[in-house]
């Protein structure tokens, strides 16, 4: 498999991935800026792929444990040599189903984040892998969340980031499964636009109503990155 390796928070972390199929863009640094983990915290990224999210929340918060689950063996290894190029510690990466996790996953982690397949209908991209990244497969958006929500302990959070035309699914999906105090993030690409992407973060077990946060738009009209996605996309700074 042909590779490069990739520099994202202006030079801080490195990612190596496939030349062809899935490449990491914007969305994994916008989950990795909301996640409000602290030193010395349990995560999973659930759908890891070749690791952008966790490699990218490793350098804004130091100290965690970090634990990757990938269910393509190609993406796994990568993630895995990405591990030793950012230099981590309590890092690990797990092949694997999150249908089917390891038992020892289950009502472990104090936070799971996921970025999963946004795809519910349509023509899949020909690559096989791309597709795989991109289309749900046997699990939709309801049977991610409740094994992402099993693997949290006891008022732990998940966070996620998704399309913005898929909110209403998320949010029946957490409150079916006893989830609350959830925080809603639009992404907009720009001032004025439709969000396309949300960001939630939810309590396991929690009652707290929802909470709408203010947005983050991504670009000026003249397409360049805002003030405020430069913190977030080059300074690793918190999304809020």
């Amino acid at each position: 498999m042909n590779t490069t390796d990739d520099r994202f928070l202006d030079g801080k972390v490195i990612v190596r991935q496939p030349v062809n199929g899935y490449r990491a863009a914007v969305d994994p640094v916008l989950l990795a800026a909301a996640v409000r983990a602290k030193p010395g915290e349990k995560v999973l990224d659930v759908g890891c792929g070749t690791g952008a999210a966790m490699f990218c929340l490793a350098a804004r918060v130091p100290g965690l444990h970090l634990t990757g689950l990938e269910v393509q063996q190609a993406h796994a290894v990568l993630a895995g040599e990405g591990i030793a190029l950012n230099h981590l510690v309590h890092t690990y990466i797990c092949v694997g189903d999150i249908l089917r996790p390891p038992p020892d996953f289950l009502n472990t982690f104090d936070v799971v984040i996921t970025n999963p397949p946004y795809g519910d209908s349509g023509t899949p991209p020909p690559d096989a892998s791309l597709a795989f990244a991109h289309m749900e497969g046997e699990a939709d958006v309801a049977d991610w969340i409740k094994a992402c929500l099993a693997c949290l302990r006891p008022k732990g959070r998940l966070v996620m980031i998704h399309r913005a035309d898929r909110l209403s699914q998320i949010l029946a999906a957490l409150h079916d499964r006893d989830a609350g105090d959830i925080q809603i993030i639009p992404i907009f690409p720009k001032s004025g636009a439709p969000a396309r992407r949300v960001i939630i973060d939810a309590g396991k077990g929690r009652r707290s109503p929802d909470t709408l946060l203010p947005g983050l738009v991504l670009h000026e009209a003249d397409g360049k990155y805002t003030a405020a996605a430069e913190k977030v996309l080059r300074n690793a700074a918190a999304l809020y």
